[in-house]
């Protein structure tokens, strides 16, 4: 009877502390993009949180890039999710824009569904600068970033450098030279992706970057009339980019296509390939021994004005301000921004790092490395355009001929004030309109 009683209490008691366990489980819901190399960090970082914490089971959804924004303005809406991957804050709509739409990640802060991080002891694992220009918005912190990418340098061949005798060069008479050196020895100056037409006004980033090294402050001097497409200091830059489209370019480059141009920069024909950092794998995978340097593009006559890395911040993380797992959603962004968690996470993704405590451990972290003090966000990641602009309202140099139909600096840089001006008139005349 005692037997039988004491094992009827263990069942008893087991079953209840497997009911216990089971209403104490929580379940956090975890949406990132679709990103080869994340997801599978990310389901290997589950798996060691949910043995740490095993209380806590994460359920995580993976989309396409292109569907997160969408993706996440309707679970966030209907509050089934926890956490969320947001790309870094980006063209949030300023007080000198008129009749412009806020990006989604505005919206969502505005209507009150992101949780505020500011007070998180996590968010002090990551550069202040890095916080500042991805993840605050009203002088409060939504995200905190994960990875920054870099795309106006210049990688350039070392043995082809060497063997012709010129210097890494460090202005724009300096590129231009250097150019020079290399067609008469009958090597092509520069190779890019022209037959996808996004590596050639990318390639030029750098460039505008050294024009205008506040990049802000040009999106703004546009919106407000201070700089035009056509003054003196854009008139050079359109002859800069002409010439850099034109006669740096080797002949051809219109035909390469975008995930070639990587392999022909390997093969050792061409001394320099202007496009960004995440270009670096597939150089090393064309070609494992091949030697090359990633530097700033030297686009300004000043040297000082040709130190600054020009890029974007990529992934981020967000919590739902609605989320009844708030407790595991902090642990599990705390656990992350570990700084052993966080370096595992750059050595597999290949981001810049925004934990000053991290490094990239690649050649292309190491080239990088002595510029981050000086990285800066880039024209597009502020640039919002007026309703009604132009299509030739932008500053790119992959307008010019081989690449599109324009020849002449002036004739382009007069067409884009004018497409420029078709915009900011155009929401001039419907906020005086507006009662």
């Amino acid at each position: 009877m005692f037997k039988k009683l004491g094992i009827g209490l263990v069942l008893f008691a087991l079953l209840l502390g497997a009911f216990s366990t089971v209403h104490a489980q929580t379940t956090l819901r975890v949406l990132i993009h679709q990103n080869p190399p994340m997801v599978e960090f990310m389901n290997q970082f589950n798996a060691d949180f949910m043995a740490e914490y095993p209380e806590i089971t994460v359920d995580m959804t993976v989309v396409n890039a292109n569907e997160l924004a969408a993706v996440t303005q309707t679970r966030l809406t209907a509050g089934d999710i926890d956490v969320i991957d947001l790309f870094g804050f980006a063209n949030s709509a300023q007080p000198y824009m008129t009749d412009v739409t806020p990006p989604s990640w505005q919206a969502l802060i505005e209507a009150g569904l992101l949780m505020d991080l500011t007070d998180q002891p996590f968010v002090q694992n990551y550069d202040p600068q890095a916080i500042a220009d991805s993840g605050t918005y009203d002088g409060r912190v939504y995200e905190i970033n994960l990875g920054r990418v870099i795309y106006s340098g210049i990688f350039y061949n070392k043995d082809l450098f060497a063997a012709n005798n010129v210097e890494v060069p460090t202005t724009w008479d300096e590129l231009v030279a250097a150019c020079a050196t290399f067609n008469a020895a009958d090597i092509p100056c520069m190779t890019a992706g022209g037959a996808d037409g996004w590596p050639i006004f990318v390639g030029a980033y750098g460039l505008l970057g050294s024009m205008y090294p506040d990049q802000a402050a040009l999106v703004e001097g546009l919106w407000t009339g201070t700089i035009t497409y056509n003054d003196e200091q854009s008139l050079e830059m359109w002859r800069r980019m002409q010439i850099y489209a034109r006669d740096m370019m080797e002949p051809g480059a219109s035909g390469i296509a975008g995930d070639a141009a990587p392999g022909r920069f390997a093969s050792g024909a061409v001394a320099m390939y202007p496009i960004g950092t995440w270009a670096a794998a597939a150089i090393e995978d064309a070609e494992p021994e091949f030697e090359w340097g990633y530097i700033p593009f030297p686009g300004s006559d000043n040297a000082e004005d040709n130190q600054y890395m020009f890029g974007k911040y990529d992934q981020g993380w967000a919590i739902a301000a609605n989320t009844p797992n708030a407790e595991a959603a902090l642990l599990y962004l705390s656990e992350f921004s570990e700084p052993e968690n966080y370096q595992a996470f750059v050595n597999a993704v290949g981001f810049i790092p925004t934990q000053p405590t991290a490094t990239l451990d690649t050649q292309i972290g190491q080239e990088v490395a002595p510029y981050l003090e000086n990285f800066r966000v880039g024209f597009e990641q502020y640039w919002v355009a007026p309703t009604g602009a132009g299509q030739w309202a932008l500053p790119w140099a992959s307008f010019f001929a081989p690449f599109n139909e324009w020849e002449d600096p002036q004739a382009l840089a007069d067409q884009a004030q004018a497409d420029l001006q078709a915009g900011l008139d155009a929401v001039a005349a419907e906020a005086t309109a507006a009662p």
